[in-house]
């Protein structure tokens, strides 16, 4: 299966700033919506990351599609698909591809985004939700969770 980064990057340029309706909207939601995106871009549903709508509006989820820290072990480990790896710098990573915040440098994954866009520069940029995000810097220095002990994980979908 072949990733589609254009779908995927589509569906985070769809719901960005607003819940799908399909899924349970959350109040920590970038995980959860990262998860969509990812799904959206064609990568499989699997026994350890999933998402089930259920009967009337009950759903039922994972750990790894909607915590932080659980995705961010989930794609280290390969993700669905086993073509998912952490690599060394930002340079590495295209559209579709996702980056993952660990605010306080404690190795507990707190925050993860796609990337939708590149500035001028050639530089990332990504779409959150949680705090509603289009095209905001990589690094997420101007953000009110950022601290100097930020630390990130690349993560490439081949």
């Amino acid at each position: 299966m072949t990733y589609q980064r254009a779908r995927a990057v589509q569906y985070a340029e769809t719901f960005w700033n607003r819940p799908n309706p399909y899924y349970v909207a959350f109040a920590d939601d970038c995980t959860n919506f990262v998860s969509q995106c990812l799904h959206a871009g064609g990568l499989p549903m699997t026994r350890g990351w999933w998402y089930r709508r259920g009967r009337g509006r009950r759903a039922t989820w994972s750990h790894t599609w909607t915590m932080a820290h659980s995705l961010h072990q989930f794609l280290k480990r390969g993700g669905p698909t086993g073509r998912t790896r952490e690599v060394s710098d930002v340079s590495q990573l295209q559209w579709g591809d996702v980056i993952c915040y660990d605010w306080e440098g404690d190795g507990r994954w707190n925050h993860n985004t796609i990337i939708t866009a590149f500035d001028a520069a050639g530089s990332p940029l990504v779409n959150a939700r949680t705090i509603s995000r289009q095209h905001f810097p990589w690094d997420y220095r101007q953000s009110h969770a950022w601290t100097p002990r930020t630390r990130y994980a690349f993560l490439h979908i081949e």
